[in-house]
C-alpha cells in the first residue's frame, strides 16, 4: 500500500484545518478538515476492499532466436458483478518492467492485452508476475498485488552457417565424414529376428536355447563424437559482447555437428552438460543450455578440463574462450591424449588468425561472423 502525494497533502491539510478551526473557533474550517480526513479514511477502506480479479498469462512462442518477435499475452477478468475497477498494470520481464495498458475494467468483463517482450539479448527471461496497482477514485491511496505467476522465455543465440563439419580424426561407418581408411563395428546386443534381417547374423546357439531366432546387433563404435566446451567465465572475455559472440559461435558448431548427424556433447566451464551418446536429443536442448549459460566469474576452467579428462567423451574437442583465456590453452593441450583432435577458438581479439599451438589448432576471431569465416578456411584438423 502506498499513499500518494495527494493523499499526504489531503491528510495534513485536514489535520491542520481541524486544529485551526478548534483553536481559532472557526467551525467552517473544522468541517472542511473533518471532510478531508474522512475522504482519506474512505480511500483507505476503498483500497482494502476484496479484489475479484483473475489473471491468465501466456507467452508465444516460449523459445526464440535472438531478435525474433515474442509476445506476452495477459488476460484479466473482473469477477465483480456491479462495480468496475481502475487498474494500472506492470509486467516484470527479467530485470526490467513493461507497462501493460489495462486502465478501466468493467464488472464481469475480460480484457486481453498483447505486448512485445524484449529479445535483443540471449538468455532466459522470466516473465511475470503481473503487478496490478489499484487506486481509489480520488487517487489518494494506491495498493498493488501480484497475479498470474511466471513463465520463461528462452532466447537462443544466433548460429552462423558453417560449411565444414567439425570432425577430426574420426571414423564413420557409412563413410560420410571419414578421415581415416576404415571404420569399425562391435557386438552390441542380441534381439529377436524380424523379417529382412541378414541370416548371417543369427546367433544359432542362443536361438536353439530360447526357441526363437535371435540375431546379433552391431553398432559402429567409431562414429564421430564432438565435444564442445564453452568458457563462460567473465575473466576470459574483454567484455560481455565478446561472450555473446562466443555463444553464437558455440551454437554454430553444435548446429553444424547435429545437422551432420554426429554425436554432440556440450559443456560449459560452469558445469552444465548435455548430450553425449544419448539418442533423441534435438537442437532445442542444446540451444537451451547455451541460452542458460551465464557470464559469471564463479566457474573454473581447470575443473572443466578435469571433467573432460576423467571420461573420454568424444574424438574432437572444440573449446570456445575469450582473449583473456589464453593462459588456459596450455592446460587444454594436456587433453591431447584423450581427444585426438583439439581446436581452440579465441573470440574477441582484433583480426582473424589461424595457428598451431602445442599441437592444437588455434583460431582467433573478433566476433561470430568472423569465426564462421575463419572456421570454413581451416583445411585440416
Amino acid at each position: 500500500m502506498r499513499v500518494t502525494r495527494r493523499g499526504v497533502g489531503l491528510l495534513l491539510a485536514g489535520v491542520l484545518l481541524i486544529a485551526g478551526g478548534l483553536i481559532f473557533g472557526y467551525a467552517e474550517l473544522t468541517v472542511i478538515g473533518v471532510a478531508a480526513v474522512l475522504a482519506f479514511c474512505g480511500a483507505f477502506i476503498f483500497a482494502l476492499r476484496r479484489w475479484t480479479l483473475d489473471v491468465h498469462r501466456d507467452v508465444e512462442p516460449d523459445r526464440v532466436v535472438r531478435g525474433e518477435e515474442c509476445l506476452g499475452l495477459v488476460s484479466v477478468r473482473n469477477h465483480a458483478r456491479w462495480r468496475g475497477v481502475d487498474l494500472i498494470a506492470f509486467d516484470r520481464c527479467g530485470q526490467s518492467t513493461v507497462p501493460v495498458p489495462v486502465v478501466r475494467l468493467g464488472p464481469a468483463r475480460v480484457t486481453a492485452v498483447q505486448y512485445p517482450l524484449p529479445t535483443s539479448r540471449r538468455g532466459v527471461i522470466t516473465v511475470g508476475p503481473l503487478r496490478i496497482e489499484r487506486r481509489d477514485p480520488l487517487d489518494i491511496i494506491r495498493i498493488s498485488r501480484e497475479y498470474g505467476g511466471t513463465r520463461q522465455v528462452w532466447v537462443h543465440p544466433v548460429p552462423k552457417r558453417l560449411h565444414r563439419i567439425p570432425v577430426g580424426r574420426t571414423r564413420s561407418f557409412d563413410g560420410a565424414v571419414d578421415q581415416v581408411e576404415h571404420g569399425s563395428t562391435t557386438f552390441h546386443a542380441l534381439r529377436e529376428y524380424v523379417p529382412g534381417d541378414d541370416l548371417r547374423h543369427v546367433h544359432w546357439r542362443t536361438a536353439a536355447r530360447v526357441g526363437q531366432l535371435m540375431v546379433r546387433e552391431h553398432v559402429d563404435t567409431s562414429l564421430p563424437r564432438v565435444v564442445v566446451l564453452l568458457d563462460d567465465r567473465a575473466a576470459a572475455y574483454s567484455d560481455p559482447e565478446a561472450f555473446e559472440s562466443a555463444a553464437d559461435a558455440c551454437a554454430s558448431v553444435v548446429v553444424a555437428a547435429l545437422n551432420a548427424g554426429l554425436h554432440v556433447s556440450l559443456h560449459t566451464s560452469g558445469g552444465a552438460a548435455v548430450g553425449g551418446s544419448e539418442s533423441g536429443l534435438g537442437k532445442q536442448v542444446f540451444m537451451d543450455t547455451i541460452a542458460e549459460a551465464e557470464f559469471t566469474g564463479k566457474s573454473s576452467m581447470a575443473s572443466a578440463i578435469d571433467r573432460l579428462r576423467a571420461r573420454r567423451l568424444g574424438d574432437t574437442l572444440v573449446v570456445l574462450t575469450g582473449v583473456h583465456g589464453g593462459n588456459d590453452i596450455a592446460p587444454i593441450a594436456s587433453l591431447q591424449g584423450t581427444y585426438p583432435s583439439i581446436l581452440v577458438a579465441v573470440i574477441g581479439g582484433e583480426g582473424s588468425r589461424t595457428s598451431s599451438d602445442a599441437g592444437m589448432l588455434v583460431i582467433g576471431a573478433e566476433d561470430a561472423d568472423e569465426f564462421a569465416s575463419v572456421w570454413d578456411e581451416v583445411r585440416s584438423w
